[in-house]
C-alpha cells in the first residue's frame, strides 16, 4: 500500500493526510500504527456526522494525536498526550495555520488521553476522544490489549487468582486485568450522544469476550 493509497483513506482531507502522515507514527507499535488513524478517523467522521465539529481541525487531531506515543510501560506515559500536542503544535504552525485553530487541535490532542485525565472542553475534541476511545473497545480492543500485552512481556493472567479477588489489579503484569483496569470503564466516560451509543455494542463484547475468558479458565 502506496502513501497515496493511505491518504485516500482520509477522504475528503487527503491532502492534509498527505502532508500530516509523515510526521504521524513514531516507532513500529501495531496499536498505534496507521491502521489505528484510520480506524479512529473513521469512527470520527460516523460521530461528526451526527453531532457537527469542525472536520479540519477533527482530521488533523486524529492524524496527529500519536505523533509522541510512548509505551504503556514507559514512566512518562500519561505525558504522551502532551508532548503530543507540543509537537502538532509546531508542525501545524509551521504550515501556516492560525493560531486558533493550532490551539483547537492541540485541545483536542492533548485532552483524547485517558492516561492524561483531562476533559475535552469542545465539540471536536469530544469527537477525537469518542472516536479513539471506540477503538479500545470491541474485538479490536481486545486485539490490540493482548497485541500489547505480548510486546509488553506480561502474562495472560495470574495463575492462582485470575479475577483478582485477593490482590490488586496489575494490568502492566496480566492482560486480562486490563479489562476491569481501564476497558470497562471507557463505555461510562463517552463525551457525544453518538459515541455513546457506538460504545454499547463494542462494551458489551468486551464483558462476553471477559465471561467466556473467566469461564473457560
Amino acid at each position: 500500500m502506496t502513501d497515496n493509497d493511505i491518504a485516500a483513506g482520509f477522504h475528503p482531507f487527503e491532502a492534509l493526510a498527505e502532508t500530516l502522515l509523515p510526521h504521524a507514527v513514531e516507532g513500529d507499535d501495531g496499536a498505534h500504527d496507521v491502521a489505528h488513524l484510520l480506524r479512529v478517523f473513521h469512527n470520527a467522521q460516523r460521530i461528526q456526522a451526527a453531532e457537527g465539529g469542525d472536520g479540519q481541525v477533527i482530521a488533523a487531531a486524529v492524524l496527529l494525536h500519536d505523533c509522541v506515543s510512548l509505551p504503556k510501560n514507559h514512566p512518562q506515559r500519561a505525558q504522551s498526550s502532551r508532548l503530543a500536542a507540543e509537537k502538532a503544535s509546531g508542525i501545524l504552525t509551521g504550515l501556516g495555520w492560525t493560531a486558533e485553530t493550532v490551539e483547537a487541535v492541540a485541545h483536542a490532542i492533548l485532552s483524547h488521553s485517558f492516561s492524561a485525565g483531562l476533559l475535552p472542553e469542545t465539540l471536536e475534541a469530544k469527537i477525537l476522544q469518542d472516536a479513539d476511545r471506540l477503538d479500545s473497545l470491541g474485538a479490536i480492543g481486545i486485539a490490540r490489549t493482548f497485541y500489547t500485552a505480548g510486546r509488553m512481556g506480561s502474562k495472560l493472567y495470574h495463575a492462582t487468582d485470575p479475577q483478582a479477588a485477593s490482590r490488586d489489579l496489575d494490568d502492566r503484569t496480566y492482560a486480562i486485568d486490563h479489562f476491569e483496569a481501564k476497558l470497562l470503564k471507557l463505555a461510562d466516560g463517552f463525551q457525544t450522544a453518538t459515541g455513546r451509543q457506538l460504545a454499547g455494542e463494542r462494551h458489551r463484547r468486551l464483558a462476553e469476550f471477559r465471561d467466556l475468558f473467566f469461564d473457560e479458565l
